[in-house]
């Protein structure tokens, strides 16, 4: 359990986010200090509107729908391939004696 641990990252300072230039923080600390109110903390949101780190919101949605779409669509088509090859995908049989010739 010995040994010298190092943190894998180095935490960015506070003063490095600013909310000035980021419309959509702009608005709520404008709807705050209508209201009297103050939020220090918002800085901490600063990361979810830059495009630079962050990327858009089009292509972080891209990201998280996109990552193993074709994994996931070749994996179908294998599975597919198997059921048809195997002939486990027949619909025709084992129902259609419940509903036909018994009388």
């Amino acid at each position: 359990m010995g040994g010298h641990h190092h943190e894998p990252y180095k935490v960015p300072d506070a003063s490095t986010y600013k909310i000035e230039g980021i419309p959509q923080l702009e608005e709520v600390q404008k709807a705050l200090k209508r209201q009297g109110l103050s939020d220090p903390w918002l800085r901490n949101e600063v990361w979810r509107y830059d495009p630079v780190k962050m990327g858009t919101h089009a292509s972080r949605a891209r990201a998280f729908f996109g990552r193993g779409f074709i994994w996931g669509l070749g994996a179908a088509a294998i599975t597919i391939a198997i059921e048809t090859a195997l002939g486990s995908n027949d619909h025709g049989h084992g129902h259609g004696d419940e509903h036909g010739g018994h009388h």
